[in-house]
Parts: structure tokens; C-alpha cells; sequence
């Protein structure tokens, strides 16, 4: 299941200035996963200007597992020209945008594929991409996550 969560209609340019927004795409085993990991990460980032996000989960069927058109379809839709971080869940998650990365056609132009814990990186990536960083701090908010502390 690949879903566009802020539906399009907030991110992609901020209200009147033109600003382009990274897009992120969150690849998970489970459908219900990745929406679920967006719908959070949405919410915590607050009001305002929203960078586009694409749940991307599942096999397609309705199954566990990963489909690359999902994952390609998702990164399209969240392409507005900034680049596009991509944050997965489990390995073979990783090596389905590896290859999808390799074909070197599959995904818009300035897609990453962002090393980071799913959930907290997903928070941060949102967050900091709809202030309208760029993808290189987009993917460094993500992947500091690794060190936040829990205890």
C-alpha cells in the first residue's frame, strides 16, 4: 500500500514563497506500518507547511513484504524537485531500494536512502525537511536518531 499522508495538498511549496520540500517515503514489511509510522511522524511535526510523506508498505497484495513499485510509485508522488529521503524498516527493505537505486531509473533524480531507526528517524526527517531543509540535513536529522537516549 503506498499513500500519500498529507494528501498532496500541504508540502511540496511553502504557502506563496516557492520553497521546494524534500519528500520522504517510509518502506516497511507492513502496510499498516508505514502508515501508521507517517501518520506519527505527520502529527509530531506540527502545523504549517507539511513535507510530503508516502507510506510504502507491504507486498502489494495485502501481504507482508516489500514491492518495489510501491516504493517507486511512493517516491514519484513525493518528488517536488528537493530530493527524496527514503528510511526502511528491515534488510530486505534496504535491498529492494538498493536495487531500486542501482537501476539508476526507478526513483527521482537526489534519492537516499537514509540510514536511520525507522520510527525516530522518520519523526526527524519530517520534521526537519517541512522546515524546509535541505536533503543532506534532512538525512543527518534522521540518522542522528541513532543516538537519542531512552534511558
Amino acid at each position: 500500500m503506498s499513500d500519500l499522508v498529507n494528501g498532496g495538498t500541504a508540502g511540496g511549496t511553502a504557502e506563496g514563497d516557492g520553497a521546494k520540500l524534500v519528500g520522504v517515503v517510509l518502506v516497511s514489511h507492513s502496510a499498516a506500518v508505514a502508515a501508521s509510522v507517517a501518520e506519527l511522524a505527520t502529527g509530531l511535526a506540527g502545523g504549517g507547511t507539511l513535507a510530503p510523506v508516502a507510506a510504502a508498505g507491504g507486498d502489494g497484495d495485502g501481504g507482508l513484504g516489500t514491492s518495489s513499485e510501491l516504493i517507486s510509485a511512493a517516491a514519484a508522488a513525493v518528488d517536488r524537485g528537493a530530493g527524496v529521503a527514503v528510511l526502511t524498516d528491515l534488510g530486505s527493505a534496504v535491498l529492494t531500494v538498493k536495487a531500486l537505486l542501482a537501476e539508476g531509473d526507478e526513483l527521482p533524480p537526489d534519492t537516499r536512502l537514509v540510514d536511520a531507526p525507522f520510527v525516530e528517524g522518520a519523526v526527524a526527517a519530517v520534521v526537519t525537511a517541512s522546515a524546509g531543509a535541505d536533503l543532506a540535513a534532512v538525512e543527518a536529522a534522521a540518522a542522528e536518531a541513532y543516538t537519542y537516549r531512552k534511558v
